[in-house]
Order: C-alpha cells, then sequence, then structure tokens
C-alpha cells in the first residue's frame, strides 16, 4: 500500500517571488515537495486584501501581496499555519484579508478567525488518502489586543489569532525581590493610574503571597532566579479537546505550536513545549510541529509521532536594515519528509538539509539577498544532519546519514 507522506517546513517569511530562481537545487526541492500529500509551512507574514489593514508594529513588521500566496501554492505548499506573530501586523482588517485569500486558492489553513471559536476551530480537508486536520495556535508574548475574541453583550467579536494561554513568572532570590518590592514601595501609585498603564492589556492576576506585579511582570520569591512558562490549564484543556474530537473522527491530526518564550539558546527546547507536545500526542495528533525561533531545534519520536520541535526557517526574507541575523544557524535548517502507514503511525521519514540563499551566499552574501531555499547536497548539508542527529539522540531519537541526507533509524 502506498504510504501516506507529509512534508514539514521550517517557517516561511516570504514577501518576495522566488519562482524565477535558476538554481536547480531550488528546483529539486519544489518537486520533493509535490511528491509529498502534504506539504506544510508556517505563513510567517500578513496578506494585504479588500479588508482595511494598518501596522501594528514598529520594528518587524511585515505584510505581503497575495503573490506569494500563489508563489507557495507552485512550490507545492498546500497547508498553512496562520497563527504566529506576525498574524497581526495589519491588525483585524490583515486577518481577514489572509484568511480570505489564503481560502481563495484552496490552502488548508488554521490559527485564526472572526472571532476566539472560529479561530481555535481546526480546519480539515481531504488530501491524498486521508482527511487531514490542522489544528494552530500561538503562545505569545504579544498584546491581547492580537488575539481573537468573541462577542459580548457589550462587545463585538474580534478578529484575531488562536491563542494558547500561557504565563511568564521569574523566580528571584530574596535580596533581588526585597530590592524590587523597595522600587515598587517608592512609586506606589493608586489603583487609577496603574489601570492606566495596563491598557490594552488586563493587570496580571496575582494570588500566591511569594509573588508581586512589577509593573505588568510577575516576580515570586524563590531560592533560584529562574524564569517559568506556566501554561493555563483551561486554555490548554480546550486545544487538546479540539485535537481529540478530529483524532476520534479518524482524522490524521497535525498540531502546530507557535511561540517566542525562548531559552537562552534557542536550539534548546523550552520544558514547557516538550510536555505540551506529548499532551497533543496523546489528545491523538499523528505529528506535532513548533516554529518561533528561527533555528533547527531536536526531533523527538513519541508514540510513533515525531515531534519537531522547531524546524527553523523554510524561506526568511528580511529588509536590509535588519542586522541581527547574522548567526548561521538562522539559514539552515531541514525539510521533514515522513511516511505514515495505513494506521498513522510512522513509517519512514527522511531529512533533507537545507540552506536558505545556496552554501556561496551564506558564506559572501548579505542576510537580505538569502531569498531562496535550495537542497544542501555538500559537506554543510551533512553537518547539518550530523549535528541534528547529536541533538536529537539526547532525546532517543537516532538519526543516521543517508548520502546528503538523514534517515530516521525506527
Amino acid at each position: 500500500m502506498t504510504p501516506f507522506t507529509v512534508a514539514m517546513t521550517g517557517q516561511s517569511l516570504i514577501h518576495h517571488d522566488i519562482r524565477a530562481s535558476s538554481d536547480s537545487s531550488f528546483h529539486d526541492l519544489v518537486q520533493m515537495l509535490k511528491t509529498a500529500d502534504v506539504a506544510f509551512t508556517n505563513l510567517e507574514t500578513t496578506i494585504t486584501g479588500r479588508h482595511p489593514g494598518w501596522p501594528m508594529k514598529g520594528s518587524f513588521f511585515g505584510c505581503s501581496e497575495p503573490l506569494v500566496l500563489d508563489v507557495l501554492e507552485d512550490m507545492g505548499i498546500n497547508t498553512l499555519s496562520l497563527a504566529n506573530n506576525h498574524a497581526f501586523d495589519l491588525g483585524p482588517g490583515g486577518v481577514l484579508s489572509t484568511i480570505e485569500e489564503v481560502g481563495a486558492r484552496g490552502f488548508l489553513h488554521a490559527g485564526t478567525g472572526a472571532d476566539r471559536a472560529t479561530a481555535m476551530t481546526p480546519r480539515s480537508k481531504r488530501l491524498g488518502a486521508k482527511t487531514v486536520t490542522l489544528a494552530a495556535m500561538d503562545a505569545g508574548p504579544g498584546p491581547a489586543t492580537m488575539y481573537a475574541d468573541d462577542a459580548a453583550s457589550d462587545r463585538p467579536a474580534r478578529p484575531g489569532v488562536n491563542r494558547l494561554e500561557v504565563r511568564r513568572l521569574f523566580g528571584v532570590d530574596p535580596e533581588k525581590f526585597d530590592m524590587l518590592t523597595a522600587i515598587q514601595s517608592a512609586f506606589k501609585s493608586g489603583e487609577l493610574e496603574r489601570a492606566n498603564y495596563y491598557q490594552p492589556d488586563d493587570p496580571p492576576v496575582v494570588s500566591d503571597p511569594r509573588d508581586i506585579d512589577f509593573y505588568g511582570t510577575v516576580f515570586r520569591r524563590s531560592a533560584q532566579n529562574r524564569r517559568h512558562i506556566l501554561m493555563d490549564q483551561t486554555s490548554a484543556s480546550n486545544q487538546l479537546a479540539a485535537i481529540s474530537d478530529a483524532a476520534h473522527r479518524g482524522e490524521f491530526v497535525i498540531a502546530y505550536l507557535h511561540h517566542h518564550h525562548w531559552e537562552p539558546d534557542w536550539r534548546e527546547v523550552p520544558d514547557w513545549v516538550r510536555v505540551f507536545a506529548r499532551r497533543c500526542v496523546d489528545a491523538g495528533a499523528r505529528i506535532f510541529a513548533c516554529h518561533g525561533a528561527p533555528v533547527l531545534q531536536p526531533v523527538e519520536i513519541y508514540k510513533s509521532a515525531p515531534l519537531f520541535f522547531g524546524l527553523g526557517n523554510f524561506i526568511f526574507h528580511v529588509p536590509e536594515h535588519e542586522a541581527e541575523w547574522n548567526s548561521a544557524d538562522v539559514w539552515k535548517s531541514v525539510v521533514a519528509r515522513c511516511c505514515f502507514n495505513e494506521g498513522g503511525a510512522l513509517s519512514a521519514m527522511s531529512l533533507e538539509p537545507i540552506i536558505l540563499g545556496g552554501e556561496k551566499s551564506l558564506e559572501t552574501g548579505l542576510p537580505h539577498t538569502r531569498r531562496v531555499p535550495v537542497l544542501a547536497r555538500s559537506e554543510m548539508g551533512r553537518s547539518i544532519i550530523a549535528d541534528l542527529a547529536r541533538r536529537s539522540a539526547s532525546y532517543g531519537t537516532k538519526i543516521e546519514a543517508d548520502c546528503s541526507s538523514g534517515r530516521l533509524v525506527l
């Protein structure tokens, strides 16, 4: 029986038409994507359209013309997550235009909606021999206004992103905690002024006597200085219930998470993400994928389902003035080609190394010129696989070199 194949790529921050590239390794990559039943990316931009929108950011703002969707479609991509930090760059109008333009082209997509109920509803489509369901969410950090909300008796609905609610808690030693308390006491203001400064977000809820709300950030007296990311269990349960419902209908579920709560070393997997990934599989997902940190992170196999904790970048179009992206790791990634049997268990997986802009551009070119992803059939490609294999081994994943690619050992 022909296996069901899924090609998972890094995030696509795409602003340019790259179809005219003459690089044969780019076209080989495109042909590989076109042979998969599902070819997935995270659309890391907002699309202009008939709904008016305005820039909601200063730095790191980005929007794209609908043409970029035609580019992705011609490259073989048929499945898009819309849940990410750029989805709201043009506000509610940009969310609605993106949904409209993506829908008009027939992409399977999820992660945003005209209200909260719609945004958190997974979407399904028949792709190949299976009905595929995509559940996509974003965990921030981001302003409350970027997330979809339902209508109430005194307020209309807000188009936006599907939110997995998490909160940040800093544990600090007694000396630092007392210092923060003293600073807060020195500038103590009335509740009205505090409320003014919280807008547009509501103040955090502080119920533990060990905690203080230090101007919107919660600190806890602790023996160690450490940041914690805590999931809201009600929010997580709602997301997992949607995954479970689709799985019980016999659908092939891809669970997707976007977040920017990175570890100091971007290549490391946050503990809370690993916990949530496993819960998604326990609920019925057959693939878990994550983006946000623009670098490749380890791969884990859990209950015959691949957990892609971070697939880095697939397309990463940055403006000329942004100089933050000098690390070579930003421009190296893989495309994971996963084969599943009739029962939905992973039966094989190849990892195809890619370099954004190509190896020569990585050595000599400027970041804004590295527009086209190409297969890395070189020593650098083999080093990408070797590095990923080394870091994934600590998660019990064995990856072997197979010519210029990587192969999962089941």
